[in-house]
């Protein structure tokens, strides 16, 4: 394990170049690169920060708090990270970074800020992890322990940074969502109970292989916790570890004390067991994918020993989180959803199976695909979606991978993309934006680009 909290003397702190040294470094000034700083300057080291980016978001933040932490900007620096005894990386910046590969191969220890929260930590944590739905069952577990009496602290990957939380009382309970890139610099993790929630390809512009990311979503699985186990999910299923004690979550039948639904005629009920919890009908969040996500967080609030009566006021009144699946709303008995967060073709694929049962798709897809193979989109799309609208970088890409299954136009923005809809919806189908890809390209955000979706249907309505 490696300890931050010990400040090193034995080196001059100075500015000059031939003796330049710090304590730590911290790369990357995003959210999580200033809640480092912050936690940092309370040990009372001596610290530098250095971003690739000439104008990081939290530059201006850090200037009026630490106005004499030298900041190194523009290309990440060699020289501060070599010239540190720590290096804190955000999650953001790869561990294949040229500056970065420099320092591990110098021997100087490279973490992350869970890491750090890790050390400090002195409250079970539940660990949230997967390809997709990790926001939505992060959420849903914070409710059910807060309702339950729990006092819950919430952040990593969602909302507040980790270590901001340690700046509060220490409470009964920490849930976490972490991303592949926050547990690759993990290593002190021993979660009360963890999950990783699915796997797909993601993220394949930043991991050489799938293995690579498999092997940094496995890591939320260290230590002695509860491990959750998708039992539909091979990817995941081959994480389970014989010696730990483990609980699964499956869309069928579950055996033994398990998680899963149990189907009586028309009826489907989510349970434990034999023993039936809610139906499915009651969820406030709709589509398979959200069924799966709803028996995860069941999964992981039991470890807890939270009442079934809890977990399902919160289930029955639970709507979702704003761009994944939301419903905008229905104009002229056409129903528009915005599940901008679909950033990969795992996501796109859950929104399009989660739907379609309540009418033909029309979607809305396209974006910066990071080197993702797309191919496994192409059935989904077949069997649930009559017509494909594609805008961003990669549209060309998508539609080559869709071929002739389907009608595809181009779009040129996402006004252009709600108009066509618009004008080929029938009554009773479903507009769909779940872009299977990254917004960079022509978005700050996957929440700007839906709510540039959600402000060009509302303009429909005005018309």
């Amino acid at each position: 394990m490696f300890c931050i909290a010990e400040k090193r003397v034995t080196k001059k702190n100075t500015m000059n170049e031939t003796d330049l040294h710090f304590d730590v470094a911290v790369v990357g000034l995003g959210k999580t690169g200033l809640s480092c700083v912050r936690y940092l300057s309370k040990q009372g080291l001596n610290i530098a920060v250095t971003d690739s980016r000439d104008e990081p978001p939290e530059l201006t933040n850090l200037k009026s708090e630490f106005d004499s932490v030298p900041v190194y900007l523009g290309e990440i620096s060699s020289e501060a990270l070599l010239a540190s005894d720590q290096i804190i990386l955000s999650p953001g910046v790869s561990l294949e970074n040229k500056s970065v590969k420099q320092v591990i191969e110098a021997g100087i220890p490279v973490f992350g800020d869970i890491e750090l929260f890790c050390q400090q930590a002195k409250a079970p944590i539940i660990a949230i992890s997967g390809s997709n739905g990790k926001s939505t069952v992060t959420t849903l577990v914070a409710e059910m322990t807060h309702n339950a009496g729990l006092k819950t602290c919430v952040g990593g990957n969602l909302g507040t940074p980790a270590l901001e939380l340690l700046d509060e009382p220490v409470p009964d309970v920490y849930v976490l969502e972490l991303s592949s890139f926050q547990l690759e610099t993990t290593f002190s993790l021993n979660a009360h109970a963890s999950v990783v929630l699915n796997v797909s390809p993601d993220h394949m512009d930043r991991y050489e292989t799938l293995n690579d990311y498999i092997n940094a979503k496995n890591k939320i699985y260290y230590g002695q916790g509860l491990m959750v186990i998708n039992g539909d999910d091979d990817i995941v299923k081959a994480m389970n570890e014989d010696s730990r004690r483990c609980i699964t979550f499956t869309l069928s039948k579950p055996e033994g004390n398990n998680f899963g639904v149990i189907k009586e005629g028309d009826e489907a009920f989510l349970c434990q067991g034999n023993v039936k919890i809610i139906n499915q009908k009651e969820l406030a969040i709709k589509g398979e994918h959200n069924i799966a996500n709803a028996l995860a967080a069941m999964a992981l609030a039991s470890s807890l020993n939270v009442p079934f009566e809890i977990m399902v006021d919160v289930l029955k009144s639970f709507k979702g989180l704003e761009h994944r699946c939301q419903l905008v709303k229905t104009i002229n008995n056409v129903s528009w959803y915005n599940d901008s967060k679909a950033t990969n073709v795992g996501a796109c694929i859950a929104s399009i199976k989660g739907l379609c049962e309540l009418g033909s798709i029309i979607l809305i897809a396209g974006g910066d695909s990071k080197g993702a193979d797309l191919s496994s989109l192409t059935l989904a799309v077949k069997q649930h979606v009559k017509n494909v609208l594609l805008m961003g970088v990669d549209a060309d890409k998508l539609a080559k991978t869709i071929g002739s299954v389907v009608a595809c136009e181009f779009v040129p923005d996402m006004d252009a993309a709600v108009s066509k809809a618009n004008q080929i919806a029938a009554p009773g189908d479903l507009v769909l934006l779940a872009p299977a890809c990254a917004s960079l390209d022509m978005y700050k955000n996957y929440q700007e680009r839906g709510d540039m979706f959600v402000k060009a249907v509302n303009a429909l309505e005005a018309c």
